[in-house]
């Protein structure tokens, strides 16, 4: 292991912070649909190196990541509204919050955290984005129908977002026990007979080994965990190796939690699956207990800037936030919730409910 951390020691650092066309002058941005910069002005384009995929990092890095900072290439932006906190390459301005759209965006002297060693590119256009917002409203069924219909995003931005991404192997041993229902008929005081159900204990040891791969953990608080799993494929691990010029025009989330932290949570996805994947193997109704011990190699992570486009649905002069994967285009968020609809769909439930119960007695 070197004695200095040096997660980047493959990623050779840009030496200006804005990429200025070469035909007329104006500043190029990075163009999802080109895949490379464009300028917006004369249509000319940069070709951005695509080809350097982001290797894994040894879990032991993790221990020693604080050590490495996004120093001088970038500056942070502090909300005073909703208190988020925005990365920005030197020489861009924020003009807006892009979680809650507010103006009351000052400059931070904080250090804008750990630096990225992966990227994955924005590779759906704003527009695209706006219109599966629409898409996405029109099949939320417990919306209001005047929802459905004029949903349109404010303030849509796209911003990368900070995640640890996880890999490893492990080699769990368990022991248990679970129970079958079975049914005995027993006679009533009256004389009548009734099925009484009981419940036959088995007990269960044994070894299972899994393979683990890319799970992504939230290293930000302004999205949550549900919306970020929700958002499905980011192709994570086919990421680029961190680059400058996939940041031009785009603005990164500031880490505000660690590796170790976001570990933890990635543990807890692991340990789950694993109960799930013991408790296959067997037919059984009910779990009385179950303890695994889990044994963990190979393990290796990569700290990677996801694409996220961050859009507002304005309704009754309330705003319901979407987020939009900037790589394939799926929608999550929030929208309103018609009372008249959940009224109608509870009553429906009662009313099938009530027709078993009298089948139920009339046929016993």
């Amino acid at each position: 292991m070197p004695d200095d951390f040096d997660i980047l020691s493959s990623v050779k650092e840009s030496t200006t912070e804005i990429a200025k066309c070469p035909t007329c002058g104006a500043i190029m941005i990075y163009s999802p649909r080109k895949r490379a910069l464009l300028c917006e002005y004369c249509g000319v384009t940069k070709d951005i190196d695509l080809s350097k995929i982001v290797p894994e990092q040894p879990f032991e890095l993790l221990l020693n990541s604080s050590s490495l900072k996004w120093g001088n290439e970038t500056h942070t932006f502090s909300c005073n509204n909703c208190g988020a906190k925005t990365i920005f390459g030197k020489g861009e301005v924020s003009k807006k919050c892009p979680f809650c759209g507010t103006t009351n965006v000052v400059e931070s002297n904080e250090i804008p955290g750990l630096k990225p060693n992966g990227l994955v590119p924005f590779a759906i256009e704003k527009s695209d984005a706006s219109e599966n917002i629409k898409a996405w409203a029109k099949k939320k069924f417990f919306a209001p129908k005047a929802f459905k219909q004029t949903a349109e995003p404010e303030e849509l931005s796209p911003i990368y977002t900070p995640s640890f991404s996880f890999d490893a192997d492990t080699y769990s041993t368990y022991r248990g026990r679970l129970g079958e229902y079975y049914y005995e008929t027993v006679r009533t005081s009256d004389g009548k007979t009734k099925e009484v159900r009981k419940t036959r204990y088995f007990s269960i040891s044994g070894s299972i080994e899994n393979e683990f791969d890319d799970i992504l953990i939230r290293a930000s608080s302004r999205i949550s965990q549900k919306y970020l799993s929700d958002l499905g494929d980011f192709n994570s691990n086919n990421s680029n190796e961190y680059a400058n010029e996939f940041l031009y025009g785009y603005s990164a989330e500031t880490s505000e939690r660690d590796g170790l932290e976001c570990f933890n949570d990635a543990d807890s996805i692991i340990n789950a699956s694993i109960k799930r994947s013991i408790l296959s193997k067997y037919d059984y109704d009910v779990v009385d207990y179950l303890n695994v011990d889990t044994e963990y190699t190979n393990r290796t992570f990569k700290y990677l800037l996801l694409p996220i486009y961050i859009g507002h649905c304005n309704y009754k002069q309330k705003l319901y936030n979407v987020f939009v994967n900037g790589y394939n285009g799926r929608v999550t968020g929030k929208t309103p919730i018609s009372i008249i609809k959940v009224a109608i769909v509870t009553l429906i439930g009662l009313a099938i409910f009530a027709l078993l119960l009298v089948l139920f007695y009339y046929y016993d």
